[in-house]
């Protein structure tokens, strides 16, 4: 299978770069800087350079952009791709960009699904990636109904063969309520949390509480900006929650209710255990 990979930053270079390493499938990338690409051959991540033209030759396309460029790239080019190929995404929000490239993708013979793989680091960039970054972590499909069962398992192959270990089948209604809660809010709250003044004073006194409160607050602000946007309702949902919730540890500290406060920090214990 020729697989073709367009934008070879930290997720679209890992997919290129597992697919070298685990796969027999030829890879072609597509990126707008050229010392990615060069690198990329250097290091033999792919096996050739992509064209837009070229679109047509691949079986299967794997677009890793931002959400707004991805909605971009698919409608500027949906006559492009192979007709009868498959064109997956790897954005963090679901419902904006399948409702945008979908249909003009199917019109021209294409079939698309998204996808989301559950894997990043703190880096961004193709010379940040790694070809085990995907071992075990879950690939997120949000098909269509009537997709092709065929085309579906292309890709669910594709995914357990790179180090996924857990497929999941979902709507798009769900991935991006559910994405709200596990993945944006933690970034909304690790990123205000350095904001303290104390932050400065950190140095010495901080372990592991403050490494896991910490760590994705080193975010790519472009990148997170469009998918907070674009999932705005279950965003600010959670966000809610979390300030109701807030207050009421707050309320409990200010009124010096070691009761109150006992009991909120057991129901989040409890809550952990059984999750």
């Amino acid at each position: 299978m020729i697989i073709g990979v367009v934008g070879l930053g930290l997720i679209g270079g890992s997919f290129c770069r597992a697919v070298k390493a685990k796969t027999r499938h030829q890879c072609l990338g597509l990126d707008q800087d050229f010392n990615v690409l060069e690198e990329a051959l250097k290091i033999g991540a792919i096996d050739g350079i992509l064209e837009v033209q070229e679109l047509q030759n691949c079986d299967l396309v794997i677009v890793c952009l931002h959400p707004k460029q991805t909605i971009s790239f698919l409608t500027e080019h949906a006559g492009d791709f192979k007709k009868g190929g498959i064109v997956i995404d790897t954005c963090g929000i679901k419902t904006a960009v399948v409702e945008a490239v979908e249909d003009p993708l199917r019109q021209n013979g294409v079939t698309f699904i998204g996808a989301h793989p559950m894997a990043g680091r703190e880096f961004s960039g193709f010379f940040y990636s790694l070809p085990d970054l995907y071992e075990g972590a879950s690939f997120i499909m949000t098909p269509s109904p009537d997709v092709d069962s065929e085309k579906l398992e292309v890709v669910r192959n594709l995914a357990k063969a790179l180090g996924f270990s857990r497929i999941v089948l979902t709507d798009c209604q769900t991935h991006d309520e559910t994405i709200a809660f596990t993945s944006q809010i933690a970034h909304v709250i690790s990123n205000a949390y350095v904001k303290s003044p104390t932050l400065q004073n950190q140095s010495g006194f901080s372990a592991g509480s403050y490494q896991d409160l910490s760590r994705v607050a080193k975010l790519n602000e472009d990148m997170w900006t469009d998918l907070f946007l674009m999932n705005q309702q279950p965003l600010l949902f959670e966000l809610n929650t979390v300030i109701e919730h807030l207050q009421e540890y707050r309320n409990a500290l200010e009124r010096q209710d070691a009761e109150g406060l006992r009991g909120l920090l057991r129901d989040g214990r409890i809550l952990k255990e059984n999750a």
